[in-house]
């Protein structure tokens, strides 16, 4: 008798909703505190906790609707074998269009094309809910629908431009591949990442935001100072336009080797009225640099994948797993879909320890900004980034030990506070 590979996928990704809506439960009972963590009390103010408060309440309410339906419309797009169904209307229409529906490459593109067009439909709603009533509601969205309908056929534009090609060279390797298929399949995602990390900054996020160059003055100065002090190759210093579409504040630094970035969103430097501060969250980031945390990220993520491809392969002939999904062939695409629900389990736990390492290597920064003299400067750019993004103040340590990637503010305030250890 068969393994009953999709009952045990829909009973782990049932499981697994229940245990997450188990968490998502104690954060809500955390949000409803009607009082701040001692840590914050003095630090934040009253307002301040009551918005942050209500619109953790409300993006709680919205999660748990969200979560309901997309597990209720995956659970029964696999029980009711909607996928094997779709595969084989594909390559209906492929004839249609008058192309050869026994060539693959056709075919899957036809497929991932109504999988994209019922992703955007089914998304939409909530979508349009999240940005124009829970994020107006509490002040922070600023796009247009106009803007925000532009923005998605940019995407959907840019999705059909890229994605036929990276499809159809994945499927092209897998059926040539042999013996050292996981091999070709690493290399040529290995590639493409290099590839799209060197071209988003150029030539896709100017698609969708604004990047000015710094303005002179004293803030500018100070970042290059800083970043010359600990020889880090800056060569472009930019303002992205992040308010034309929210006022949520961060700031990020990009590129290889010697032709290093760094992006500072409007709204952080209309927030943060001290240079300082914002020199210091940017010290933070430096440190990520300087600790090779970006190195170290990028090797841990080119591992998972070259093991995920070696799973793969061990698979992808396995004509029961096919057939526990209902599909009497095996395509390549079909194969890729099926193998990532069957590896549901082990990507958890993979998050989870990753979002471990994340959580040591936010504390590690922080710690390097403390070490150059940024410790107040810091402490008071974390607050402010706290207080103006209305995050979270209370958090129950089960979820953000499952879920954040980086610590609670309460937490990083207790670390940058605690006085160095004095070497003898």
């Amino acid at each position: 008798m068969a393994f009953p590979f999709l009952e045990a996928v829909i009973g782990f990704m049932i499981s697994l909703y229940f245990f997450e809506t188990y968490l998502d439960l104690r954060q809500h009972a955390a949000h409803k505190l009607p009082t701040l963590p001692k840590t914050l009390e003095g630090v934040i103010s009253q307002e301040k906790f009551e918005k942050s408060r209500a619109y953790s309440l409300d993006k709680s309410r919205f999660h748990f609707v969200h979560e309901f339906v997309t597990i209720l419309m995956d659970s029964a797009i696999l029980f009711f074998r909607v996928l094997p169904w779709f595969w084989k209307r594909s390559a209906d229409f492929v004839a249609l269009a008058g192309l050869n529906a026994e060539n693959e490459i056709w075919h899957t593109l036809a497929f991932l094309g109504g999988v994209m067009i019922w992703s955007q439909i089914t998304d939409l709603p909530f979508s349009l809910y999240s940005t124009f009533v829970v994020e107006a509601r509490h002040g922070f969205n600023k796009q247009t629908i106009w803007l925000f309908f532009r923005d998605m056929i940019k995407g959907i534009c840019l999705t059909v431009i890229l994605g036929p090609p990276i499809v159809s060279a994945i499927i092209v390797i897998v059926q040539k591949g042999g013996d050292y298929l996981a091999i070709y399949l690493w290399a040529f995602m290995f590639v493409l990442s290099l590839v799209m990390m060197t071209l988003y900054p150029v030539l896709i996020a100017p698609l969708f935001n604004k990047f000015t160059p710094l303005p002179e003055g004293e803030l500018r100065q100070k970042i290059e100072k800083l970043a010359s002090s600990l020889k880090f190759p800056l060569k472009k210093l930019f303002v992205v336009d992040g308010s034309t579409r929210s006022s949520h504040s961060n700031a990020y630094m990009y590129g290889f080797f010697k032709n290093k970035r760094i992006v500072l969103y409007d709204t952080l430097i209309q927030q943060c009225k001290n240079d300082e501060e914002i020199v210091a969250v940017i010290a933070h980031e430096l440190g990520h640099w300087k600790l090779n945390h970006t190195l170290y990220s990028f090797i841990a993520v080119q591992i998972l994948t070259f093991l995920q491809f070696g799973g793969y392969t061990l698979v992808r002939n396995s004509s029961s797993l096919f057939q526990s999904f209902g599909f009497d062939t095996q395509p390549v695409i079909i194969g890729l879909i099926i193998f990532q629900h069957t590896i549901i389990p082990i990507q958890h736990i993979v998050s989870f320890a990753l979002n471990l390492v994340s959580r040591s290597f936010e504390f590690q920064a922080d710690a390097f900004a403390k070490k150059l003299g940024y410790s107040s400067a810091l402490r008071a750019g974390l607050v402010k980034l706290q207080e103006e993004n209305l995050s979270a103040m209370n958090t129950d340590p089960w979820y953000s030990a499952y879920h954040y990637s980086h610590p609670p503010l309460v937490e990083r305030l207790a670390a940058i506070d605690k006085p160095d250890k004095k070497a003898d």
